[in-house]
Parts: structure tokens; C-alpha cells; sequence
């Protein structure tokens, strides 16, 4: 078979992005890997009166509760956990049912990846929040808000499955369903 080129600029065309499985693989194990130190180390540390307490996501979400702020604690624990779990174990879930040809219709395949992208957006949405507090709440010795290694690793874990989500090519969950229907 001829390798196609583009007549525009002269690159290589591919049937399938090269390498996908592995690249979002790849991506999503490093995801997973620094998953573990966004859940484990403070994701910030707010000074008041000079006196510091660091905060991991989960002792945040506790603090918010115990002041009474319900529905602010159920936000950071849907976009700090549940979101980039979804996303770890969905796109974990699908790379190995595609990979393995696992009993997974290719519509219930589509409608998983395009959940995995739609909640992709709102990842972000805790570090957003922790850089908004440390650039306002700068008041001297009278309060501050310092970020936390757990946040540059929550960060890459946002990014990492971002990227392993872009990395993916969802025309592989019907080159599966093809072969399946043989």
C-alpha cells in the first residue's frame, strides 16, 4: 500500500493516529502514577495570624464541611476526586476493552469516551480556585495562602489525562466493533 501525502504540505496521512493505545497508555499510567502524591501531599497551606496548616484535597473537603460550607466541600470533592477518577479509570476501562476485545458495544465505547472528554473541562477547576486564593489572599502576616507540591502533582495529573484523552483515537472504537461484527 502507497503512503499518502498531503497535498498541502507534504506530510505522511495515516489511516489511524500511529501508536495511540500506547500513547494514551503511556499518558494515562503517568497520570495514574501522580495521582497518588495530589491525594497524599497538601495541595495548599493557608497561614492566618502566622499559624499554617497544610490542606490535602480530602482534609480540605473535611475543613469545608466542618465550617458549614456543604455544597462548596461536594464541588472540590467532585472536581479534585471523583472527576480525574472517572477519567482514569473510563479511559482505563476503554483502552483495554478496545485492546483486549472486550464485550463493550461500540456505541456504549463512544458515549464512555465523549463522558471522559465532557468531564475533562472541569479538571481544572481546583487548581483555577487555588490560584485565584494565592494571587488575593495576601494580607500580610495576617493571612496568606501558600500552593502545595500536591497541587503542581494534581495539576499534572489534569494535564496528563487531558493529554492521554487528545492522545486517544476514538476511530479505534469502531475499527473494534468492525472486527467483533465478523
Amino acid at each position: 500500500m502507497a503512503q499518502q501525502l498531503c497535498s498541502r504540505c507534504g506530510a505522511h496521512l495515516h489511516a489511524r493516529r500511529p501508536d495511540s493505545l500506547r500513547r494514551t497508555w503511556a499518558l494515562l499510567l503517568t497520570a495514574a502514577l501522580m495521582y497518588i502524591p495530589a491525594n497524599v501531599l497538601p495541595i495548599m497551606t493557608v497561614y492566618s495570624l502566622g499559624k499554617g496548616q497544610p490542606d490535602t484535597i480530602m482534609s480540605g473537603v473535611i475543613e469545608l464541611i466542618h465550617y458549614d460550607m456543604v455544597p462548596i466541600a461536594i464541588v472540590v470533592f467532585v472536581a479534585s476526586i471523583l472527576v480525574p477518577t472517572f477519567k482514569l479509570v473510563g479511559l482505563g476501562l476503554l483502552l483495554y476493552s478496545i485492546q483486549r476485545k472486550q464485550p463493550l458495544s461500540a456505541r456504549q465505547r463512544g458515549m464512555m469516551y465523549r463522558f471522559i472528554e465532557w468531564i475533562g473541562r472541569w479538571s481544572m477547576l481546583d487548581i483555577f480556585v487555588i490560584t485565584i486564593l494565592v494571587a488575593l489572599v495576601k494580607f500580610g502576616s495576617l493571612a496568606s495562602i501558600e500552593a502545595g507540591f500536591g497541587a503542581v502533582a494534581f495539576c499534572s495529573v489534569v494535564v496528563l489525562t487531558m493529554l492521554a484523552a487528545v492522545a486517544f483515537d476514538p476511530r479505534l472504537i469502531w475499527d473494534n466493533a468492525e472486527t467483533k461484527a465478523d
